[in-house]
C-alpha cells in the first residue's frame, strides 16, 4: 500500500498517534471534503434542496455499500447508526415463546441487553456458544447446539470490541445455513478491518457503523437484510419513507431493505459514509488488511518484551484490536497517561460492562485497548512502547 498517501490524506496523524480505531479513525480528507461541500450547499440552497440535488449521490450509497460486502443495492438500508440498524433487524424477528437464541461469549452489551428485554417480554431463551482452545466459537459445539429444533437465530460479533479473535465467520454461516436458522452479524468492528463478503459468509442480516474502520463520521451505519428474507419482516417503526398510505385505513411497506429507514435523517453524514465506503474500496480492503495484521503483530510483539505488559488476546487469526493489561497501573491511568504524552496517544479502555460473559470467563475487569489502522506506523508504535516503559518507570 502507499503508506505515505494515506497520510497525507489523513491530516489528524500531524497531531495524534491515533490507536483508537476501533472506536472511531481518523477520516480522510476525502469524506470531510464531500460533507463539508454538502453542508455548504445547504447553507445556499436549503437542506431540502441540497439534498434533491444530491440525488445520484445519495442513491450511489447504496451502490457502493453493496460493493464492498457484495449485496445487492436493495439489500441495503442506511440507518442513524448501527445500534438502531442492528436493533431493526432484530426486533423484527418474529420470536417468541421457547425460540432459542445462540450467541458467543463475546457478544458487546448493546446486543445483549435486547436479548435479555425479548426473554422478559417474549419469553425467548439464550445461549451461550462454548469456545474452543483459541477462543472463539467452538464450531463443534455449535454443531451440536444447532440440532436443537427450537434455535431460531445465531447472532454475535465479527470481532469483540474488547479484542479477541477474528470469528470464522464463513463456517459459522455455513452451519446455520444448512440447519435452516437465521444468522445475524454484527460486523461494527470488521467492516473496512477485514474482507466482508455476504455471499461467502452466508448470513442472513448484517449491521455495521461509519466511524470504526471504514473511517467515515459518526451518526451513520448501515444494515445488509438478505432480499429473499426482507419482505417477511416487518420493522418495528413505520414512517412515509419505510412505507405509504394506500387509503385511510391501509398501508403498504416498501419491498426493499429501506423499510427500516425512516425519512429525516443526516445527509451530509450519509454521503460521508458513501464517500469512506469509496475510499476503503479504492486503497483495496485485502492490502489494508495485511498492513494492520502486520502492524497489530508488531505491536503485540513489542508488548510482549514490554515489563510490567501482560497481552489479553485470544485468537488463532487475531485482529488490529490489541488488548493488554498494565500491572502497575490501571487501564484508565495507562489512557490519561499516554494522551498526555507530547504528541497525544489515542488508546481506549474496555471493560467488563461491554463484555461481561467474556471479561468474567477470563477474570479480567478491564482491558487497554489500542486499535491499528491500516495508517498506523512503526513509529507510532514505538513511541507508544517508548511512553508505556516510561510510565512503568514512574
Amino acid at each position: 500500500m502507499n503508506i505515505e498517501q494515506l497520510r497525507t490524506d489523513t491530516p489528524g496523524v500531524e497531531h495524534v498517534i491515533h490507536l483508537n480505531n476501533a472506536g472511531a479513525a481518523l477520516m480522510p480528507n476525502q469524506v470531510v471534503n464531500v460533507m463539508t461541500g454538502h453542508l455548504q450547499l445547504e447553507t445556499r440552497l436549503g437542506g431540502y434542496e441540497a439534498a434533491g440535488q444530491s440525488a445520484v449521490e445519495l442513491d450511489n450509497v447504496y451502490n457502493s455499500i453493496g460493493r464492498l460486502i457484495n449485496a445487492s443495492p436493495g439489500e441495503i438500508a442506511v440507518i442513524e447508526n448501527a445500534t438502531r440498524a442492528w436493533d431493526m433487524a432484530f426486533y423484527s424477528l418474529p420470536l417468541g415463546p421457547g425460540d432459542v437464541v445462540l450467541t458467543s461469549s463475546t457478544e458487546y452489551a448493546g446486543n445483549y441487553i435486547p436479548y435479555l428485554q425479548l426473554k422478559k417480554l417474549r419469553g425467548i431463551d439464550i445461549r451461550i456458544i462454548p469456545n474452543d482452545e483459541y477462543g472463539q466459537v467452538s464450531l463443534s459445539s455449535l454443531q451440536e447446539m444447532l440440532r436443537d429444533d427450537r434455535v431460531a437465530l445465531v447472532s454475535l460479533p465479527v470481532i469483540a470490541t474488547n479484542g479477541g479473535p477474528v470469528q470464522p465467520i464463513e463456517e459459522i454461516g455455513a452451519l446455520a445455513r444448512a440447519a435452516g436458522v437465521l444468522f445475524l452479524l454484527d460486523a461494527c468492528q470488521a467492516v473496512g478491518h477485514i474482507p466482508i463478503d455476504v455471499q461467502k459468509i452466508g448470513c442472513h442480516m448484517l449491521a455495521a457503523t461509519s466511524r470504526k474502520y471504514l473511517r467515515g463520521p459518526r451518526g451513520m451505519g448501515f444494515l445488509y437484510v438478505e432480499k429473499s428474507l426482507c419482505r417477511s419482516l416487518e420493522p418495528v417503526f413505520l414512517d412515509l419513507h419505510s412505507a405509504s398510505l394506500q387509503t385511510p385505513d391501509t398501508f403498504e411497506i416498501r419491498a426493499d431493505a429501506r423499510r427500516f429507514e425512516n425519512w429525516e435523517c443526516n445527509i451530509a453524514a450519509k454521503l460521508g459514509l458513501g464517500a469512506a465506503v469509496d475510499y476503503a474500496l479504492e486503497q483495496g480492503i485485502e492490502p489494508m488488511w495485511q498492513r494492520i495484521q502486520q502492524m497489530a503483530h508488531y505491536l503485540r510483539s513489542k508488548l510482549a518484551d514490554t515489563p510490567g505488559i501482560i497481552l489479553q488476546d485470544n485468537g488463532s487469526t487475531k485482529s488490529g484490536i490489541v488488548t493488554f493489561t498494565h500491572q502497575g497501573s490501571s487501564a484508565a491511568q495507562a489512557q490519561q497517561w499516554l494522551a498526555g504524552q507530547d504528541k497525544r496517544i489515542n488508546v481506549t479502555t474496555s471493560t467488563v460492562r461491554s463484555t461481561m460473559i467474556d471479561m468474567q470467563q477470563r477474570g479480567l475487569e478491564e482491558v487497554i485497548r489500542a486499535s491499528i489502522h491500516a495508517y498506523n506506523t512503526v513509529t507510532e508504535i514505538d513511541a507508544t512502547i517508548e511512553a508505556l516503559v516510561r510510565m512503568s518507570r514512574g
